[in-house]
């Protein structure tokens, strides 16, 4: 198996060759299911911010490879017309059709976009929106409220285009792309013919943190078309894959991995409609491959395993399908299909493909997944990266492990500790260009043989599969030098089915010695189901964590142990990418 040849891809030298190929190549095959009366031509409520377009379910209905490159054109156009050079063209929104038609015309020939993330606060977005000189903001009629507020503050965007026809905003997107269309069919190639550089900077994006903290990568068509060339290489795409679009648009394994990939190998993107909506979508949509994040994937799971053992007979029936499957499977015969047809079924009953990213997933529950017939791998990326930096290829895989190094990715393990951990490091033509305006942290990420220092830690196994521990800045130094990682901790925590989410730190005494202390959010659904007790603070709980916490010591090293806990009542606050904010 480690000698399996990489799929044949074809090249791509930028964005717009890719969006020409694959239009030449599918024409009017479906690039995009979108939920629309008109297809492409029809925007979401105001009501549906969160959740997506429909009051009611509506079908979905197709947009082609050939609309789409014309409605890319055309927009294109009317924003060229406009006479600006390089233009910065900030977009606000939940994904939607006019957000990837506003990608592409951006980076094709009208200069750098800037995707924004929908949940920041009014003050984030005056702030990314001045830092990164937007002269142009295409939003949604959800986001009017924030644009309106901030409207007055924000002296560098010159022209206000909202995706919905709504009172007070003279400048609607489907009027320009309209404009537009008219200019490209008098013969206007000014966009079309727009020369493209693939090495300068076409793609802004701010990384998590607060306003002062964030970080804006500055991203070329040649990081972006190399990363989407290797991951193609590893796993199979093709086009006969629709995947499911579940995850914020704005950070770029969503842009990347689930929007520009698919288009890139023929496939077709169905845009979820929210995620209290994912399994009608899924059904609706025939999916055979989705996106997602660890916490998606647990819940996955754990519905699964919740129903398939909801009583005694149902549950000795799935372990024996399991058992028989596992049989079967060791003598070539996979059988997976047909002996777990119903949970398919809730997933649409073409899912094929599940691709992991973001954090650690527990390797039990990729194999679980796995037996079921719904293979799952994970990938390993940052924004500075393009984002993938390793991924789990369909054929060799690794559950514990983020992947293997992309083709022409070099990854080295530097600093390593007495255990071989250290700091992961990463070279390659998808790297960054740097930070924008921030040459200093610049300088400190990218070192001079141009190795990108992730500030993850972890190791290279025998195989070359890279093993995550840890993120650098959570180490937990003890005053003997030993390392701590919180993760390991937590992942051992959540592993106990009592912990829904918990926070490990260190805290130092007054004699400077540190000892691990954990902050639990308990599974109330779970304690409930076993103990009858609803409160969080009870006594019952906190006897019941005690005991977690003390099974959980057992299997670490002493210096590991966890030597006090607070149980909280509400879930951490997190990040958009569902990650927990940690305090540093």
């Amino acid at each position: 198996m480690k000698n399996v040849p990489l799929y044949e891809v074809r090249k791509i030298s930028d964005l717009r060759d890719m969006i020409k190929q694959s239009a030449d190549i599918y024409g009017d095959k479906a690039a995009f299911m979108v939920k629309d009366p008109r297809p492409a031509r029809q925007t979401v409520s105001s009501e549906a911010e969160s959740e997506g377009p429909a009051e009611k379910s509506q079908p979905y209905l197709p947009v082609s490879y050939r609309q789409f490159d014309r409605d890319v054109d055309a927009f294109g156009t009317r924003l060229k017309s406009l006479g600006l050079t390089s233009a910065r063209v900030a977009i606000l929104a939940e994904t939607r059709y006019e957000w990837y038609v506003t990608y592409l015309a951006t980076v094709n020939g009208v200069g750098v976009v800037v995707p924004l993330d929908k949940e920041l606060p009014q003050v984030e977005i005056e702030s990314l929106l001045n830092r990164s000189y937007s002269d142009i903001l295409v939003f949604s009629k959800s986001k009017k409220k924030d644009v309106d507020a901030i409207r007055q503050n924000i002296p560098t965007v010159k022209h206000f285009i909202c995706m919905d026809e709504v009172a007070g905003e003279p400048d609607y997107f489907w009027n320009w792309l309209a404009a537009g269309e008219q200019a490209l069919a008098a013969g206007d190639k000014s966009f079309t013919e727009a020369a493209i550089d693939p090495e300068i900077l076409s793609i802004l994006l701010f990384t998590s943190g607060t306003t002062a903290k964030s970080k804006a990568v500055m991203l070329s068509h040649r990081n972006i078309c190399i990363n989407l060339q290797a991951m193609c290489s590893m796993l199979y795409i093709g086009p006969d894959d629709v995947f499911l679009s579940v995850l914020p648009l704005h950070h770029t394994y969503e842009c990347t991995c689930g929007f520009l990939c698919p288009i890139y190998r023929g496939c077709t993107v169905a845009v979820c409609e929210g995620l209290r909506h994912i399994t009608k979508n899924m059904q609706e949509s025939h999916c055979t491959m989705i996106l997602v994040v660890p916490l998606m994937v647990e819940l996955f799971y754990k519905r699964i395993i919740k129903a398939a053992t909801a009583d005694p007979k149902l549950a000795k029936k799935f372990k024996m399908g399991l058992k028989i499957s596992n049989t079967l499977r060791k003598i070539g015969i996979d059988k997976r299909r047909d002996l777990f047809h119903k949970i398919h079924q809730n997933f649409g009953g073409k899912l094929r493909l599940i691709i992991a990213g973001g954090a650690a997933i527990d390797p039990k529950i990729i194999k679980g997944m796995q037996d079921l017939g719904l293979h799952t791998v994970q990938g390993y990326g940052l924004t500075e990266c393009a984002p993938i930096l390793a991924l789990n290829r369909d054929v060799i895989y690794n559950n514990r492990a983020a992947g293997l190094p992309l083709p022409g990715v070099e990854i080295r393990i530097i600093d390593k500790d007495e255990n071989g951990i250290g700091e992961i490091i990463g070279r390659g033509p998808n790297v960054m260009l740097g930070y924008y305006e921030n040459e200093e942290a610049t300088r400190e990420a990218i070192d001079d043989e141009v190795f990108f220092h992730t500030g993850d830690l972890g190791y290279l196994d025998k195989d070359n599969f890279v093993i995550i521990t840890g993120r650098k800045k959570n180490v937990i130094i003890t005053k003997n030098g030993k390392n701590i990682f919180p993760e390991e901790i937590e992942f051992l925590l959540a592993r106990t089915g009592y912990v829904m989410e918990s926070l490990v730190t260190g805290l130092v005494d007054a004699e400077g010695e540190t000892s691990v202390a954990a902050e639990i959010f308990p599974n109330m659904e779970l304690i409930q189901e076993q103990t009858g007790e609803t409160d969080p603070k009870s006594e019952t709980v906190r006897r019941l964590i005690t005991d977690v916490v003390r099974k959980v010591n057992h299997s670490l090293a002493h210096y590991k142990y966890i030597k006090s806990f607070t149980v909280r009542d509400t879930e951490f606050e997190k990040t958009t990418s569902k990650k927990i904010k940690r305090k540093y």
